[in-house]
């Protein structure tokens, strides 16, 4: 469905607040309630040894239309509130360098990507708590200077699966979600509701909060100091539909985090505990407009990070097809 207060024009919600408070004790019972560790081999492909062949097949036969959204920021080299460190772009060859014809252009790109500027994937070996990345391994053990030898990029592969998009905005009829307002287990079920949807075993959720569309009409701030996202007591509810991915237009944790001493609560409990990679810092704008146009908010989604042996994760340029 789609819901007609979509394009409602006040932005905000009126209902802003990143509590309940969590206290540490509560949190490490949470972490310890939801992680999965034991449960798969490979290990450290996680919650991605959920998607099947046949969830596969199930995906591809979402697609109705053919409209493919990509959901990518631009490749973002100016300094700002939200990209403290830019990602570099530079010409290498001017058609100046080999023989006359034909003529060849080239560019260096590169990226200090795990920041709010770049659309990018984590890998399992991105976050430890306390001490351990996901399946109980000791992360001193396991990552040096040269890189994770458990969790990496390179073990995950492409992700072919559905997505489900839980677009909040258009559930409230507002424009976006003020920084620092979280969402709940509640809110993901009312969503499911009103866009008609089900996450299921296998599935990507992505929450969009309207980040991008805030940003755009009133300018950047810092997503460190205030950002909408999740709550921590979505997570077992997330766990319990078994899903293979979590993403969103900031970094999935609500900011400032409301567990004392966890600065990315929802990060430690989907990646360290759940095995759960994570999509950060995805433009959900078109996909809002699309799947609104179409009146369904499920679809086939494309990811593919690069294969970077020993990376804890990977720039990244998703695709949905509806």
């Amino acid at each position: 469905m789609s819901p007609s207060s979509a394009q409602a024009p006040n932005p905000g919600s009126g209902d802003v607040g990143n509590g309940p408070a969590v206290s540490r004790r509560e949190f490490d019972a949470l972490f310890e309630a939801v992680r999965t560790w034991g449960r798969w081999a490979p290990a450290d492909r996680g919650a991605w040894n959920r998607v099947t062949a046949e969830s596969v097949r199930r995906a591809t036969a979402m697609v109705r239309s053919g409209t493919v959204v990509p959901m990518s920021l631009p490749w973002n080299t100016r300094p700002g509130p939200d990209n403290r460190r830019p990602a570099l772009h530079h010409m290498t060859d001017l058609g100046d360098r080999e023989a006359p014809e034909p003529a060849t252009y080239k560019d260096f790109i590169a990226a200090d990507y795990h920041g709010k500027g770049v659309t990018h994937l984590d890998a399992l070996s991105h976050i430890a708590y306390r001490g351990h990345l996901y399946d109980g391994r000791a992360a001193d053990e396991v990552v040096d200077a040269a890189g994770a030898r458990f969790g990496a990029v390179s073990a995950l592969g492409p992700l072919v699966t559905k997505g489900v998009l839980l677009d909040l905005p258009a559930v409230l009829g507002i424009r976006w979600l003020e920084p620092g307002q979280a969402v709940h287990a509640k809110d993901v079920i009312a969503a499911e509701k009103a866009l008609d949807v089900a996450i299921g075993e296998g599935d990507a959720v992505l929450l969009r909060s309207g980040h991008a569309r805030r940003r755009a009409e009133l300018g950047a701030w810092d997503p460190d100091e205030a950002s909408a996202g999740f709550h921590v007591d979505a997570l077992p509810l997330l766990g319990e539909r078994g899903i293979a991915l979590l993403g969103g237009d900031g970094d999935s944790d609500v900011r400032p985090s409301p567990v004392e001493g966890v600065h990315s609560p929802v990060h430690a409990l989907a990646v360290a505990a759940m095995g759960v990679p994570l999509l950060d810092n995805l433009d959900l704008e078109a996909l809002s407009a699309a799947t609104a146009e179409a009146g369904r908010y499920e679809f086939l989604l494309v990811v593919a990070p690069l294969n970077v042996p020993g990376g804890t994760g990977s720039p990244v340029s998703p695709v949905a097809v509806l």
